[in-house]
């Protein structure tokens, strides 16, 4: 069976929408299925038409910036861009599928091929664009702008023979706008587990970073998004005795983050890495004890699930986060939850738990191994085989 896969961008792009893109189209050819994909023309600077990544193929749109540039010129041409490459790429490839993943930009350019050729069509939603805009402030919860965006993307979904999620809160989300709930389907965020098992440290680079054998060391890696709540970490870290912060990743936030480290005299205690390699990711996460995601209380954070948090899981590392519906998904609650979770917003609820964990060894050791247990029951091999169980309920 040939899935043609409808995607905003892709690696060699580093990001957890590239990242989860890559495994399903990876597991799913593991699998049996033969997976392709297209990718928009909002990421595609380099003019190429196809690419070739660990096996999978991938076809480039392309579209001159000048038509990217204005906001509704923007989104009309990438529409109308992505349309025409489905059909061709459809006449050259010939899928059984066409399945796209959001946002709804890509969904509404595959429905109208699907419809077109009477194809099934699968909307996957891995977020909603509109959530995301608003913490960016692109716009707020009660402009126009916003309501469009909601209105496309509820117009997408209602096309959809099938609609997946990737946690609980999207699927009720999207059951509370009336939508049938035996179309909408959750496939998790999972992990590789031959690619993140525990580490060896790598003693080489704590010695280049200076950090000692009995430092404890907290970490961040990731995109430095407003909602991340990064300043709440660096403050914790300011009043915690005897830890270490490695912060890896950049973005909109990093130059804040940078300013309040200095002001608060951290350099000594607070790394910041900035963008490293993807090969190099391993190195960083080896010298954490400690990964923390401490994200504010906002409804694109309430809704979705984030990915990294996973990965460490499966790395054995403790895992410590905000008490927000994306991070509980992940982490679980209870005597079999894979974390700890503290307040969201709250710094001293954080420095309560991190001190609880820093001074308690044998708590540290079990958590652990239940961050481990936990990331096992969502690794790829098992959680693809409900793509195969969806495809079959609308061919």
């Amino acid at each position: 069976m040939k899935i043609l896969h409808i995607l905003d961008h892709s690696q060699p792009i580093i990001s957890g929408y590239s990242s989860r893109s890559h495994y399903i189209l990876k597991w799913q050819k593991k699998i049996g299925l033969n997976p392709i994909a297209i990718t928009s023309p909002l990421y595609n600077r380099n003019q190429k038409t196809w690419e070739e990544i660990e096996g999978i193929e991938y076809y480039r749109t392309y579209l001159p910036i000048i038509f990217l540039k204005y906001p509704g010129c923007r989104e009309l041409t990438t529409i109308l861009a992505l349309k025409q490459k489905i059909e061709s790429i459809y006449q050259l490839e010939k899928p059984d599928i066409i399945h796209a993943h959001s946002p709804s930009l890509c969904g509404l350019a595959a429905s109208l091929v699907a419809k077109k050729l009477k194809k099934p069509f699968v909307y996957e939603i891995r977020a909603f664009w509109e959530d995301a805009a608003v913490d960016q402030g692109k716009f707020t919860y009660d402009s126009y702008f916003y309501k469009i965006y909601q209105k496309l993307e509820n117009e997408v979904v209602k096309r959809a023979n099938a609609v997946i999620t990737l946690c609980q809160g999207l699927r009720k989300e999207l059951i509370s706008r009336g939508f049938k709930h035996k179309k909408i389907f959750v496939i998790p965020n999972a992990v590789d587990l031959s690619q993140f098992n525990p580490l060896n440290k790598d003693n080489e680079l704590a010695q280049r970073l200076n950090i000692g054998k009995n430092d404890i060391v907290l970490g961040f890696i990731g995109s430095f998004y407003r909602f991340e709540g990064l300043d709440l970490l660096v403050k914790a870290v300011a009043k915690i005795e005897k830890v270490k912060l490695i912060l890896v990743g950049d973005g909109e936030k990093y130059e804040e983050i940078k300013k309040l480290v200095s002001e608060l005299n951290l350099s000594s205690k607070v790394i910041l890495t900035g963008r490293i390699l993807h090969n190099e990711v391993k190195k960083y996460y080896s010298l954490m004890d400690i990964m923390v995601y401490p994200r504010l209380s906002e409804k694109i954070t309430e809704l979705v699930t984030p990915l990294k948090p996973l990965e460490a899981m499966a790395l054995g590392k403790i895992v410590i986060g905000s008490d927000v519906g994306g991070i509980k998904e992940i982490i679980g609650e209870g005597e079999n939850a894979g974390g700890v979770l503290f307040k969201a917003g709250s710094v001293d609820s954080l420095i309560d738990k991190l001190k609880l964990i820093i001074s308690n060894p044998d708590l540290r050791s079990k958590l652990r191994k239940k961050a481990y247990q936990r990331a096992k029951e969502r690794n790829w091999s098992k959680v693809i085989h409900n793509y195969l169980r969806i495809y079959a309920t609308i061919r």
